[in-house]
């Protein structure tokens, strides 16, 4: 087994109301071997905050990539994206869709709101670390993220 490191990837937003589906996703990344910090925020209202910089997340670092569920309460997963994209100071965050509904619609209406990525979440955790290697390598080989994010005054490498 090939170990991945986070050269490039090292903050995570994983935004996931289910706490075991989070640890989970801890878990997937962690036997990946990616030391990436995951962040959890258990809905899309907690989303916006710490991507804001507001309340408790004043200190936030800026995440180099977001993994975001579709149902959750308060503001769902279209909500959260629908204002990422619409938001000057956040757009450029890479967000990927991680969730359980392989529905059409949702995909679609997901790309049409500008995600970078829509991953149904796989049901065993084999297939679902696998798709986490997939993510991490795909995100620390092939693709380039700045090397610091505009209005963060945070450095991602």
């Amino acid at each position: 087994m090939t170990t991945i490191r986070a050269d490039r990837l090292r903050n995570v937003l994983v935004v996931e109301d289910n706490a075991d589906d989070f640890e989970l996703t801890r878990l997937a990344f962690a036997s990946c071997g990616c030391d990436a910090t995951l962040h959890c925020a258990g809905d899309g209202q907690e989303c916006m905050d710490y991507l804001r910089r507001e309340g408790p997340y004043a200190d936030a670092s800026t995440p180099d990539l977001v993994l975001l569920d579709i149902n959750m309460p308060q503001m769902d997963g279209f909500e959260v994206m629908s204002r990422i994209a619409g938001d000057a100071d956040l757009r450029h965050i890479p967000v990927i869709i991680l969730t359980t509904s392989d529905a059409e619609d949702d995909v679609l209406r997901m790309y049409r709101l500008r995600c970078n990525a829509y991953v149904v979440k796989p049901a065993n955790f084999t297939d679902f670390t696998r798709a986490m290697r997939s993510l991490i390598d795909f995100w620390n080989s092939s693709a380039r993220i700045p090397s610091c994010w505009p209005n963060s005054g945070q450095s991602s490498v």
